[in-house]
């Protein structure tokens, strides 16, 4: 995460709080399981992924 702090105001005393956070930020797969059932078309074949993809969460926050 990242986040950068703003002062301003006649004295500074308002803050404006800019945050950024990445989650899988390079957005690596981990695949699933493979299908295990014996005689069915889908046998070996990955139908899942194990991890979530890649989140982006951003927030403006104000303090007075």
């Amino acid at each position: 995460g990242l986040f950068k702090n703003n002062t301003f105001g006649a004295d500074g005393r308002f803050n404006a709080q800019f945050r950024a956070e990445l989650f899988n930020a390079l957005n690596h797969v981990r695949f699933g399981y493979p299908n295990m059932s014996f005689g069915n078309p889908q046998f070996g074949v990955i139908a899942s992924q194990g991890n979530t993809p890649r989140n982006v969460q951003l927030a403006l926050k104000f303090i007075f």
